[in-house]
């Protein structure tokens, strides 16, 4: 994305130099004036007085600025601004002494100041312009900064769509699965199945495409998908949900949680269930919201070529960092036989 800066063409920087000459000259031509009327040899001295000035601004604008003190010369830049001063001021008085009776013979021009009025003169000229030469600079960067904060913004935004349109396909594959292995035994818990996964399907569709969703909302819907979980799991596994604390007017990211609810069926829940169990606690305070999946590890080995293992947990580790940043923890732990995932989430409070 290219950055479009108006006040830096051509056209733009040509008016501001031409109206600052031209206030500038149409003070000092009165300031210049010997009488209370002003004389032409009052603007020929104006007009070559300002172009001895302006060899020393453009100088220092064009050459001194961008190659020394842009890049950090410091020294050698106020040095040569030094050098700069002096022979802008020399040369305003060598015009008024020789120069001019060479390109205007008969105008008996003559220098009404000393060096030192003078060099105050080219001081203050220079001055001036490096102010807004700099204070033009600053401006610009603001404005490059603030459309480089856009740029990220969208990049981000764009990253988040990405990964919540990974999220769905991966439940809908899972939960598609639990419903092929009903329908294969036949099981009247089919159609119950079905409702609850289409329910399931409407939140994600209608509701999941906004930043924040009621905290209430999205725990109902998790214990949705784990009610779903827990039909293809046989009476034999032990599934427990545990919610500690009031969601009140909590806001969340949603779908943080379905992907470590997805893990620990998929992990726990697997080979022989007699002695599986999985339990998902929260616990909820004004100011956290914890979750707590843990899981046994299932005995059953898994599926030859399944290269999607990781993939949730991947996508929930870029979603925290970019929703909650320096405001989450997430750890994972297990052992031989225990494998266990710990969530915090600084809560946002909104009413």
């Amino acid at each position: 994305m290219s950055l479009k800066i108006s006040y830096r063409s051509w056209p733009a920087r040509l008016t501001q130099h031409l109206v600052f000459w031209g206030l500038s000259y149409y003070i000092l031509v009165h300031v210049f004036a010997s009488s209370s009327e002003i004389q032409q040899t009052d603007h020929i001295y104006t007009a070559l007085f300002l172009c001895t000035i302006a060899i020393g601004v453009y100088v220092n604008l064009a050459l001194l600025i961008p190659y020394f003190l842009n890049r950090g010369k410091y020294l050698t830049y106020a040095l040569l601004l030094v050098v700069c001063l002096i022979a802008s001021t020399g040369l305003n008085q060598l015009t008024f002494t020789h120069i001019i009776d060479l390109i205007l013979p008969g105008y008996y021009f003559i220098s009404y100041f000393s060096f030192i009025d003078l060099l105050k003169f080219m001081a203050a000229f220079i001055g001036i312009t490096s102010l807004v030469k700099l204070s033009k600079g600053y401006f610009l960067l603001l404005e490059a900064r603030g459309q480089l904060m856009q740029v990220q913004k969208d990049r981000t935004e764009a990253e988040l769509q990405a990964l919540r349109a990974q999220v769905n396909p991966h439940f809908l594959f899972n939960s598609l699965n639990s419903i092929y292995a009903l329908v294969l035994r036949h099981s009247d818990k089919a159609p119950e199945t079905i409702l609850k996964l289409s329910d399931l399907l409407r939140y994600i569709l209608y509701e999941t495409g906004r930043e924040r969703v009621e905290l209430t909302t999205e725990l109902d819907y998790m214990r949705h998908y784990i009610d779903l979980q827990k039909i293809r799991s046989g009476p034999q596994a032990k599934i427990e949900v545990r919610i500690n604390g009031e969601p009140k007017t909590l806001k969340i990211v949603p779908l943080l949680f379905l992907p470590l609810i997805e893990n620990s069926f998929k992990h726990g829940i697997k080979g022989e269930t007699g002695s599986a169990f999985v339990t998902f606690e929260w616990t909820i305070s004004d100011d956290a919201i914890r979750f707590v999946a843990e899981n046994n590890k299932g005995q059953a080995e898994d599926i030859p070529g399944d290269n999607r293992r990781g993939i949730g947990l991947e996508n929930l580790k870029k979603r925290l960092m970019m929703t909650y940043p320096w405001k989450h923890r997430f750890e994972i732990s297990e052992t031989d036989n225990r494998y266990k995932a710990d969530l915090l989430i600084l809560s946002e409070n909104e009413t």
